[in-house]
């Protein structure tokens, strides 16, 4: 019998995590405190995808594989003009937090703080400039990111003020 080997062509894409947070939870249960990590990571390749994920379990480890799997599932794509930046002003939200999200001249770099600097530079974006208002918590701040860039368009006159 002669078969034939199929060969697999499996895109190889370079994936970067970082993690915005690690935090130990406790839940109190009738027999005691259980307690258990809850991780904060942001995963992107840096050409214009990035997500944020959520994971929690009993040691750290697993918390930040459950992490980057539900950061895999949350992915949004930044359309990056050619100065590596967006094209336009846009505002993010999460809970109480607020990110204002600008284009910036090419050479200026990634004026943003905290997880937002995070979130930009894994997705891509190299000349920007933001303000965080309203909340410091690092995954809303994260989350609000992200939804601004989902809220981007490719052409600025579509834009609605």
């Amino acid at each position: 019998m002669n078969f034939q080997k199929r060969e697999r062509k499996e895109e190889v894409k370079e994936w970067t995590e970082r993690i915005v947070q690690i935090r130990r939870v406790t839940k109190v249960v009738k027999g005691g405190k259980k307690i258990s990590f809850r991780a904060v990571v942001v995963i992107g390749n840096e050409k214009g995808l990035v997500g944020v994920g959520i994971g929690k379990a009993g040691d750290v480890i697993g918390a930040v594989k459950k992490a980057v799997a539900d950061g895999r599932k949350h992915m949004v794509e930044i359309p990056l003009t050619k100065s590596l930046t967006i094209p336009h002003l846009i505002v993010g939200r999460s809970g109480a937090a607020r990110v204002i999200i600008r284009p910036s001249a090419s050479g200026s770099g990634v004026i943003a703080g905290s997880s937002i600097r995070m979130v930009l530079e894994i997705g891509g974006v190299q000349n920007i400039l933001t303000k965080r208002l309203g909340s410091s918590n690092p995954l809303n701040n994260a989350r609000a990111t992200l939804d601004a860039l989902s809220k981007l368009k490719r052409d600025p006159e579509k834009v609605e003020t």
